[in-house]
């Protein structure tokens, strides 16, 4: 690998402003990769903060990345005002589908916004972040994450439920969002208090959805999101991972620092909507190259995406790296970071 002069973090803050960098930022998302490298458990990993410390340090070492995150899944938030969350030993827990915290919809009128860090995984996650800053923020961008006002909603009331509502119940669907983006600010703020650098918004759910749906729904409140942290001094990250081809456009009007694109998302074509300064990051397959392919396919992968989207352009997979990521791709990830 070509040598370096920058740490992470001054190269990802160059690129952000337009500047020239020794290599191409790399910010991949990792979670149960990042517990693999301690052989520990990932229901450790996602609740006890010292363990996503240590494994997201430990990666980030190995790898070469410029960032470490406090990712760990889509319950924090969902848990804490009392979801039924469905936990495995060895991979992360998942909101009950079955049976969300409001399937009954009468129980919206209960539930009151809580103090960032009052209860007991959002506090994990800021000691994470808090942890996280301490080991690696002189050098790294230390991210923290918050769940996107669609993907929150769907964790409240069911995905499917959620996607009836839209026609159903509109008015309800507003009022949770409500509640949710209130929610989402804060804990967001809350963690660049921490010392997070830049806060991802991860909104999966957005991608289910159409462009009318999404400019109603999901676009006026992420724009609060991000208002929000930047008036606080932090970046924005927007995770929409999926097929949002349809909502590029929608997209573009929001004033996210650096936006992840799944594997199914035509990069040259989101470029062109997107303009040639906004900063994308993606969109390797995470499962067909990064996790069954070999060295050569992941850089010839990222050659694909190197011409489609420099260079405003960040390495990174279309979503988290899976846990079955060969060493050597990992690793092919890193050279072709440095190297080009």
């Amino acid at each position: 690998m070509a040598e370096l002069s920058m740490t992470g973090r001054q190269r990802v803050m160059a690129l952000m402003r337009g500047q020239r960098t020794d290599a191409i930022p790399l910010m991949p998302i990792t979670m149960s990769l990042a517990a693999d490298q301690l052989a520990r458990p990932y229901r450790e990993y996602a609740t006890d903060w010292r363990t996503l410390v240590e494994g997201q340090t430990a990666t980030a070492e190995r790898f070469g990345f410029d960032h470490v995150s406090a990712i760990s899944d889509p319950c924090v938030e969902s848990s804490d005002l009392g979801s039924k969350v469905v936990w495995f030993d060895d991979r992360p827990p998942a909101n009950d589908e079955e049976n969300p915290l409001l399937a009954d919809k009468s129980r919206f009128g209960g539930l009151e916004l809580p103090v960032p860090g009052s209860r007991p995984r959002a506090a994990n996650r800021l000691a994470a972040v808090e942890g996280l800053k301490a080991r690696c923020g002189g050098d790294l961008i230390v991210e923290g994450w918050v769940e996107g006002p669609c993907a929150e909603a769907a964790d409240l009331r069911g995905l499917q439920r959620l996607m009836l509502d839209f026609y159903d119940d509109p008015a309800f669907v507003n009022e949770v969002m409500d509640f949710v983006t209130a929610m989402e600010i804060d804990f967001a703020l809350a963690q660049i208090r921490a010392g997070a650098d830049i806060v991802g918004i991860g909104d999966a759910a957005s991608s289910l959805v159409g462009p009318e749906i999404y400019a109603e729904f999901s676009a006026p409140r992420t724009a609060r999101y991000i208002d929000a942290i930047h008036a606080a001094g932090g970046l924005v990250r927007l995770h929409i991972c999926g097929d949002t081809n349809a909502i590029l456009g929608a997209l573009g009007g929001l004033a996210w620092d650096i936006l992840d694109l799944d594997s199914m998302v035509d990069l040259a074509e989101a470029r062109r909507i997107l303009g040639p300064s906004r900063v994308l990051l993606g969109n390797a397959d995470p499962v067909a190259v990064i996790a069954r392919g070999d060295p050569a396919g992941v850089r010839d992968a990222l050659a694909r995406c190197h011409a489609a989207a420099a260079p405003a352009w960040i390495v990174g997979a279309g979503c988290e790296l899976p846990r079955e990521s060969p060493p050597g791709n990992v690793e092919a990830m890193a050279a072709f970071a440095r190297e080009g």
